[in-house]
């Protein structure tokens, strides 16, 4: 089923912010925290530092309403530059890769494309943009067709 999620991205210490929304809302993580050590390699890039690998690349938190509160670190020894603004994004997860190229095609109309939709390792077809309001948008179908 179609949802809609909002995404905190937070320099290193998305784990804490969890466990304090954790205990606001009195819920528990979705599925258990995703390290950033737990992805395969990218071509290219230098291996990860022991810290680095510890960092959190993926959780979730249901909130109330069936909405979803997920967040990763974004630090800057991975090249993300966090301002505030920038560490918020809504993540749209639509039933069908059509509409997911539909609804990426257009909130990017007029704005900036930072990650092309594609097949990504955890097995999902992902983008993300910049609307023309500056708004933040990540589409994330899980639906091969």
């Amino acid at each position: 089923m179609a949802s809609t999620s909002i995404y905190l991205n937070f320099s290193r210490n998305t784990e804490e912010a969890f466990n304090f929304y954790r205990s606001v809302f009195q819920t528990e993580f979705s599925w258990p925290i995703s390290r950033m050590g737990d992805a395969p390699a990218a071509p290219g890039q230098p291996p990860l530092s022991d810290a680095d690998k510890q960092l959190v690349m993926h959780v979730a938190l249901p909130l109330m309403g069936g909405v979803e509160l997920m967040g990763t670190d974004a630090p800057e020894t991975m090249g993300f530059k966090l301002n505030p603004g920038n560490n918020v994004y809504i993540n749209l997860q639509p039933d069908t890769r059509a509409e997911a190229d539909r609804l990426f095609n257009a909130l990017s109309e007029s704005g900036k494309i930072d990650m092309p939709l594609s097949d990504m390792f955890w097995g999902a077809y992902f983008g993300s943009v910049i609307d023309k309001f500056g708004v933040q948008w990540m589409v994330n179908c899980e639906s091969k067709t």
